[in-house]
């Protein structure tokens, strides 16, 4: 029984989904989507309707049919008869390959230049301002033509290394640089575990990952160890005994041994080949990136109070010790975000190796395939979703390491 206090019961309206505030984001949102996935389907069906009236369907049975062409580069076994399937999975290796050495190099380089443009010697950090503003306002596919054009043109025939008095000679005995390419020693084991090659080269990594973690491991303890007596522990021969024993150990259990490469008739054989079409792609997008990364590191150091340095200076502790251990620790926090970018930005300038005819990812599912199958929705789709795992795992890997070098307080 109500009163003349209570309030009149009021029930849900449809006007309440516009007017009232409580509903109306919601309904906002709802219509959004509707529209989203009502376009959504448009492009789908429209796709299908004009695949069929081309006379095609959507299938990726064209991944199980042989290629047909070769890959000079590859990091596992392939041939003309293997699939258009295995063809991807070369050219993704090798964009993996190119991707990862050359992140390495650019961040070497570019924390390199980034810190000696802060020098006090006004040379080198001029000759830094002249790589840097050089590199980064060229295009990045001038750079690689140009490189590639060093390599072919700039360096001696196999023939050079011919004769009793050669005009030209390997490195150390065992590194040669020709027009055709590098020649660098291999590894090659005459017992190995697995028939396969690449799984006796993933158990040497397995083995390393895990050296590597014991390694952090002990660190840790030995800070621990320190915070709480004031003395820390003396790690050093374990550290080292537990990264040299177990990958020597088991190099030696198969039986590694160095292949180095030699002059056999017009050519190198023996070692491992690395073409001048890598070398160009690698050194150019490790140039041009590490440039950019110079200035993000810059900007980095510059935002890192000046109170912290001499704070360390009145320590006494060197300039040198200063940047390592008190002002790069933290602009870590101020580079890591824009240096995702510049990671992910490599990555996909990679697939700029089609000018010198590297063949990735790009040229081999997203080129050659697509021109003797006819499938390009399905190779591009497939293009597009490889690069965009790949950049997804590329951030999520270094923003998990963001986090752990970001500043925790207490």
């Amino acid at each position: 029984m109500t009163t003349l206090t209570d309030p009149p019961g009021q029930g849900f309206r449809l006007s309440q989904l516009i007017y009232d505030t409580r509903y109306r984001s919601l309904t906002i949102q709802m219509v959004a989507m509707i529209l989203l996935m009502l376009t959504f389907s448009w492009l789908v069906v429209n796709t299908i309707t004009n695949l069929h009236a081309l006379g095609k369907d959507f299938d990726f049975g064209f991944l199980t049919q042989p290629s047909g062409y070769d890959i000079n580069q590859r990091l596992i076994e392939y041939d003309s008869q293997s699939t258009h399937g295995r063809a991807a999975l070369v050219g993704i290796l090798n964009t993996l390959l190119v991707a990862f050495l050359g992140c390495a190099l650019a961040t070497v380089l570019g924390v390199t230049a980034g810190v000696l443009r802060l020098s006090n010697n006004w040379l080198v950090s001029r000759l830094m301002a002249v790589y840097v503003e050089g590199f980064r306002n060229v295009p990045l596919l001038l750079w690689i033509v140009l490189i590639f054009a060093l390599m072919t043109e700039g360096t001696p025939a196999p023939s050079a290394f011919r004769g009793e008095t050669p005009s030209s000679s390997m490195l150390f005995g065992a590194v040669a640089i020709t027009n055709r390419g590098v020649y660098i020693p291999a590894i090659h084991f005459a017992a190995p575990l697995f028939e396969n090659n690449f799984y006796n080269w993933l158990l040497v990594l397995i083995v390393l990952a895990v050296s590597i973690f014991v390694v952090k491991r002990i660190a840790h303890w030995a800070s621990v160890r320190q915070e709480a007596t004031g003395d820390r522990p003396t790690t050093w021969y374990l550290t080292l005994a537990i990264l040299v024993l177990p990958i020597a150990l088991l190099l030696v259990l198969m039986g590694a041994f160095l292949d180095l490469p030699s002059l056999q008739g017009f050519n190198f054989g023996g070692g491992v080949h690395l073409r001048g079409s890598l070398i160009a792609l690698w050194l150019a997008l490790s140039l041009y990136t590490g440039a950019f990364i110079a200035e993000i590191v810059r900007g980095g150091i510059l935002a890192i109070s000046t109170g912290q340095s001499e704070a360390a200076y009145a320590l006494g502790l060197r300039p040198g010790t200063t940047m390592k251990l008190v002002v790069l620790p933290q602009a870590l926090r101020v580079i890591i975000p824009p240096l995702i970018s510049q990671f992910l930005n490599l990555t996909k300038n990679s697939s700029l190796a089609i000018a010198v005819g590297y063949m990735d990812a790009r040229s081999t599912l997203g080129g050659i395939t697509i021109n003797q199958t006819g499938r390009e929705l399905e190779g591009m789709l497939l293009l597009g979703l490889f690069y965009l795992v790949l950049s997804l795992a590329i951030s999520g890997v270094m923003n998990v390491y963001n986090n752990s070098v970001k500043l925790k307080e207490r």
